[in-house]
This record gives structure tokens, C-alpha cells and sequence, in this order.
């Protein structure tokens, strides 16, 4: 019986509510055109389903210890590789280490901040609506990047709008403190998060490994254990 109960709680998750709007226009619409045509309002409705289930916000267990850098969004690590940091950001024109976790229209897309720290600094760049998970969306897409400054280092974000997304939410401004694993925005519905961090940050995940905002480690500021092997199983 516990088992069951545990199961339903992790069901029915809080729903974020930008997610109301299109719910409840879901709702209105299964009703009035199921009236016209009901396989129509059924279809409806299972689409007013899905929003219920795109728009969820669960509560997440995220590791506090200095140093770590968790990640910021749900999906897949589509890359791993170094690079210049987009100018929007403001680094240092040096190499960083990029870490992409793409999110399709099945993840939970809350972001969530990987540090802890005060937001130095939010920049919009309209763009394209190209595949999220090519490289060159980073510079041509429409995305919203956001610099994060620890007592350490600063950590650049960046929201990357996809294919279907047409809306990167930010719940933040410039000045704010956040803590690791705080809410700071949302895009609809399929898209990339972009993190830039440190050369000398150890790197915790491989590209292929499924990360959850707010709990999976990406990266180790502090680390000095050798780099971690992965392999497909």
C-alpha cells in the first residue's frame, strides 16, 4: 500500500503555473469542440493531458557542498567540449568547458540555477528556432543567458530556445541571490541549457547521461580526483 501511495504522489506533481493558461484553453476547447465533433474533444483532452504533464514542477533533492555544479535543466548531455563563451556573457574571451543538456517535449522544463550566487548580469538574444541539439544553435538560436558569480568564479547559463520552443520564461533579474537548485526560468517546450564553467572544474557526467535540474552533479569546481570514464551498458 505504501508502494501505491508513493507511486501517485510522484504522479501528481505540482504544476508550474505558467502552465495554466494553456490548461485551462485546453480544457475549454476539449469541451466546446467535443461537442461538434467528439473524437476532436478526446483528442483535445489528451493533449490538455500532456500540458498537465509538461508544465510539472516537482520538488528536487539538490546537494549543497561548495563546489559542485548542479544541473540546471532535465534531458540528455547532448555535448561536452570547450569553447569561447558566447560575448553576451561578458567572460573573459578564454576557453571555458561547456556542458548542453537537452530537453525534449516529454522533460520537465523548470530550470533550475547550478550554483549558488547573485545573478551579475541577464541578456535576451532574439534568433532562429534551429534544432536545439546542433552546436550552432548556441550562436544562432534565441536564447536568454544569465551569469551567475560565486564567491569563487562566475558560472555563465544559457536558456537555448529549439525547434518547437517559442518561449524562454525567466522568473529572475539582474542582483538577485539564488541558491543551488532555485527555480530561475522555463522554456516552451523542447530546448537546451548551456552551462560554462572553468577549465580546472572536474566534470561528473558523460555525454548520453540523463541529468535531473537541480540533483545531478555536472561538475566538481574543487575536484582534483582523476576524470571519471563512462561506458554505455
Amino acid at each position: 500500500m505504501n508502494d501505491i501511495l508513493a507511486s501517485i504522489r510522484r504522479l501528481l506533481v505540482p504544476i508550474h503555473k505558467e502552465g495554466y493558461p494553456f490548461i485551462g484553453i485546453g480544457i475549454v476547447a476539449s469541451l466546446i469542440l467535443g461537442q461538434l465533433w467528439e473524437p476532436l474533444g478526446w483528442l483535445l483532452a489528451v493533449i490538455t493531458l500532456w500540458m498537465c504533464y509538461f508544465f510539472r514542477d516537482p520538488e528536487r533533492v539538490t546537494p549543497l557542498r561548495d563546489g559542485l555544479v548542479v544541473s540546471p535543466a532535465d534531458g540528455r548531455i547532448s555535448m561536452i567540449v570547450t569553447v569561447v563563451p558566447p560575448t553576451e556573457l561578458d567572460l573573459p574571451p578564454e576557453p571555458m568547458q561547456r556542458v548542453s543538456v537537452f530537453m525534449n517535449v516529454f522533460d520537465c522544463h523548470v530550470n533550475r540555477s547550478p550554483v549558488s550566487g547573485r545573478v551579475a548580469q541577464i541578456v535576451y538574444t532574439p534568433g532562429l528556432f534551429l534544432n536545439a541539439e546542433l552546436d550552432k544553435a548556441s550562436e544562432d538560436n534565441e536564447r536568454n543567458a544569465l551569469v551567475i558569480e560565486t564567491p569563487a568564479t562566475k558560472i555563465g547559463v544559457v536558456q537555448i530556445a529549439g525547434l518547437v520552443a517559442r518561449r524562454i520564461v525567466s522568473f529572475i533579474k539582474a542582483g538577485d541571490e539564488l541558491a543551488a537548485g532555485d527555480r530561475f526560468g522555463l522554456i516552451r517546450f523542447g530546448a537546451r541549457v548551456d552551462v560554462y564553467m572553468p577549465l580546472t572544474a572536474q566534470l561528473l557526467v558523460g555525454v548520453g547521461q540523463v541529468a535531473i535540474a537541480g540533483e545531478t552533479a555536472l561538475a566538481d569546481l574543487r575536484g582534483h580526483e582523476p576524470p571519471r570514464q563512462f561506458r554505455r551498458t
